[in-house]
């Protein structure tokens, strides 16, 4: 297929003022769009292969368009394809489609990492699934899989069963002979990848000046489980489902589940019952809770190895989020509670007992939280360690993608259950945390006062259930059993998850399974930013960066 020729049907989105934003935006790209698609909930500009920078520059200083939330890249039948989806920290309900397809025996194509930082990791990690090369890219290799190996999973001529070599090289130090030609001395440190200290199997290659930081790489990819294959060969309406929960294993199940609800109930234009979407709202905030006590516990245990107080503290408060989840579940971390269209069945009976538990464990909370600002926030050893340390910059933190409290504590006022409505959230009152501390204190604050504001989503929805009439009480519509969207449907849908923007791309291909499955992890896009933030600090404000980032390996390898 020549680039020049049009890929799909050229549509309108919603008109905004009498025109449209896809309208708007391709007046502004001119003669660099080659033709228009139309995704679900985004204008598509199909561009030349050499031209992604002066196209995302236009869309990101013009437009306004800051944020590079996913890169995702596939083989087609006759092209190799990438798509970038941008929004706005300010409006992420505009959004772009960037799509670059490139020649099936040359996949090359510009690298978008000059515009947008974010775009390192991303296209490395699609130059090693799917095999598009981005030129320019400053770092060009393998992410996930070890350098040395043969082939690229996601491309249609992968031989799965290639025996592969994997040899054990030594590590050099990246700044040897710099530091060397001036007297200088380093020295290489790995940390990990054993698990404690690193959140996951991570391994962190520092080099030291001394006792400081001068450069520091994350290498991931040990805990690669290929979701987004798994997820690519099972069916939409019942297999994937039980998917989501593993990808942030340790804390934020139903958050993950609504990832892919949303997305898929978008693409197939399934409603979702009133009575089910209070249901969600209140088990994800339950999860958030969760997250965030686990979170604050392990961020204790990194910087003064507190794990009698602190940590034990914050594990009984999370295991009793887990009860109440358990209740409603039937299960204390893999829930597979979410259903298309729903939930998979109501609030445990009697009904009251399970009111009486959730009041409870929110009453208790206000003390909880007062005790853990006097033993971590407020704590002199803990505030010398963090206030000052980890500084990452709002602009360097939107050029990174990050998003949740990463974000948030950057002083960035960015979270998708407000400015992206899903739910029940623009029903209740409460607040978005944002701190401008920019530091790895900011980031801590962000969580505790945001286990603040979930309880207060928790305590309006048992307000809502408590008095909804019992012949209204849908837990879910009606869906069909087989579901095949229209085929080259494509959307890109995403929930605040407790680390972050949490979205899935799916394009269907007419068949009950997708053709493609993109899942955008928030903790992938955060991690990125710890060089920015250890640069020059010791390695022990490194650690504390990486606690305040709450990444787990299971989200960032996928």
């Amino acid at each position: 297929m020549s680039l020049e020729e049009p890929q799909d049907s050229d549509q309108d989105q919603p008109a905004v003022e009498g025109r449209s934003l896809g309208d708007e935006l391709a007046d502004l790209l001119g003669d660099h769009v080659l033709s228009r698609e139309e995704h679900l909930n985004a204008p598509g500009f199909v561009i030349r292969p050499d031209e992604v920078q002066d196209v995302l520059f236009k869309l990101r200083d013009e437009a306004g368009f800051d944020h590079l939330s996913c890169v995702t890249a596939e083989e087609r039948s006759n092209r190799y394809e990438s798509i970038y989806h941008l929004k706005k920290y300010d409006d992420p309900t505009q959004e772009a489609s960037v799509v670059v397809p490139t020649d099936k025996d040359n996949p090359v194509s510009q690298s978008a990492e000059p515009v947008y930082r974010t775009a390192d990791w991303h296209e490395r990690e699609a130059y090693d699934l799917v095999g598009v090369n981005y030129e320019g890219h400053p770092d060009m290799r393998r992410i996930l899989l070890p350098e040395t190996w043969k082939g690229h999973p996601l491309s249609r001529d992968y031989e799965q069963d290639r025996p592969q070599i994997v040899p054990l090289r030594e590590n050099a130090n990246p700044l040897q002979d710099d530091e060397t030609a001036d007297g200088g001395d380093t020295m290489f440190l790995n940390i990990g990848p054993h698990h404690p200290a690193t959140h996951g199997v991570l391994h962190l290659k520092a080099t030291l000046d001394g006792e400081q930081v001068a450069d520091v790489e994350s290498d991931i990819g040990y805990l690669h489980r290929c979701e987004e294959q798994m997820c690519q060969q099972s069916t939409y309406r019942h297999q994937i489902m039980p998917y989501p929960d593993r990808w942030d294993y340790i804390s934020a199940g139903l958050l993950n589940e609504w990832a892919y609800a949303r997305a898929a109930e978008d693409l197939a234009d399934i409603e979702v019952p009133e009575y089910a979407q209070i249901i969600r709202t209140m088990g994800a905030e339950l999860c958030r809770i969760a997250a965030h006590m686990l979170a604050v516990g392990t961020f204790a245990l990194d910087v003064y190895g507190d794990f009698t107080a602190i940590f034990m503290y914050a594990i009984r408060d999370r295991e009793k989020a887990q009860n109440i989840l358990e209740d409603l579940t039937g299960q204390r971390l893999m829930f597979n509670y979410f259903r298309l269209g729903g939930v998979v069945w109501d609030l445990p009976e009697p009904r009251e007992e399970f009111f009486e538990k959730t009041r409870d464990f929110l009453d208790d909370l206000p003390q909880a939280l007062e005790e853990y600002h006097d033993l971590i926030s407020g704590n002199e050893i803990l505030q010398m360690r963090t206030v000052g340390t980890g500084v990452l910059p709002e602009d360097v933190a939107k050029s990174y993608g990050a998003t949740g409290p990463v974000v948030r504590g950057s002083g960035v006022d960015y979270d998708l259950r407000r400015d992206d409505p899903y739910g029940y959230y623009d029903k209740l009152d409460w607040d978005v945390v944002v701190e401008d501390g920019c530091d790895n204190y900011s980031r801590l604050l962000v969580r505790l006062r945001e286990v603040e504001e979930s309880a207060k989503i928790i305590e309006q929805c048992i307000d809502l259930l408590e008095d909804w009439p019992e012949e209204d009480r849908t837990i879910q519509s009606n869906v069909p059993r087989t579901l095949k969207p229209e085929d080259d449907t494509e959307v890109y849908r995403a929930v605040e998850g407790a680390k972050g923007e949490l979205g899935i791309y799916i394009r269907s291909d007419g068949t009950d399974k997708p053709g493609r499955f993109k899942i955008r992890s928030p903790c992938f896009s955060n991690l990125q930013t710890l060089p920015e933030m250890s640069q020059g600090e010791y390695v022990p404000d490194l650690v504390a960066s990486l606690g305040s980032l709450d990444i787990v390996l299971g989200e960032v390898d996928r």
